[in-house]
């Protein structure tokens, strides 16, 4: 896919982009070519740019995740959008498709959770764990097939890993996720796990911005876009 395809919001200050499973967001020990690469290449093309183009990440997806992804054209933009996430300013929904239905349909899930960097994976840990950070989402069931569920996920806090560790926790493991318990992977390697919507009031010209991002071609995704409790 062109990176065109994937831009779902573009202006001076802002480029909002449905980051596809695989993308890595910035660089790492891969040596791949981050989105934020290919960002600042689309823009320079587009806008025949001379020099260097700015472009900063605001916040993360996994790799194997998919969905929006908020990138900032300049520093003022990036260091509001910074403090709004701090502030919890900016509203984040999910979509999981899990391997189990919880056993209440919605609820708020409170955990304190570790990253372990040797393996690169968070685990529910005791509040007075050297290291732990306070994790809040909330969850609701909104679809269900035969062999799978779909969660809405609001996070309230932005930790490592969040969603997949505290669905995993309550036994309602994304699927293709094996990090975190999956029985099996994603033919694509993805885990099924797509930032759906964003909601937040533009950094600079101060009117609301909503996204939704597009979900990933796939079978069960469309089916449970169209079977979705309204």
């Amino acid at each position: 896919m062109k990176f065109e395809d994937k831009v779902l919001y573009e202006d001076n200050h802002l480029l909002i982009v449905n980051k596809a499973a695989g993308d890595i967001v910035q660089g790492d020990k891969t040596g791949d070519t981050p989105l934020s690469e290919y960002g600042k290449t689309y823009l320079k093309e587009k806008y025949d740019k001379p020099g260097n183009v700015y472009l900063g990440v605001v916040h993360r997806l996994d790799r194997p995740t998919s969905g929006a992804l908020i990138m900032a054209r300049t520093d003022k933009a990036l260091s509001r959008l910074n403090k709004m996430l701090t502030k919890h300013e900016i509203m984040k929904v999910y979509w999981a498709i899990v391997e189990k239905a919880p056993k209440v349909e919605a609820s708020e899930l409170i955990n304190f959770i570790k990253k372990n960097p040797k393996n690169n994976k968070s685990y529910v840990v005791t509040k007075n764990t050297e290291g732990a950070k306070e994790a809040i989402l909330n969850y609701k069931l909104i679809a269900s097939s035969d062999n799978y569920h779909l969660l809405e996920v609001v996070l309230q806090t932005g930790r490592h890993h969040q969603i997949r560790t505290q669905l995993s926790n309550i036994g309602c493991i994304i699927k293709g996720d094996l990090k975190y318990g999956s029985k099996r992977n994603n033919k694509d390697a993805s885990i099924s796990l797509h930032a759906r919507h964003l909601s937040f009031i533009h950094p600079v010209k101060k009117n609301t911005i909503d996204i939704t991002a597009p979900i990933p071609k796939d079978k069960l995704w469309e089916y449970f876009e169209q079977n979705t409790k309204k």
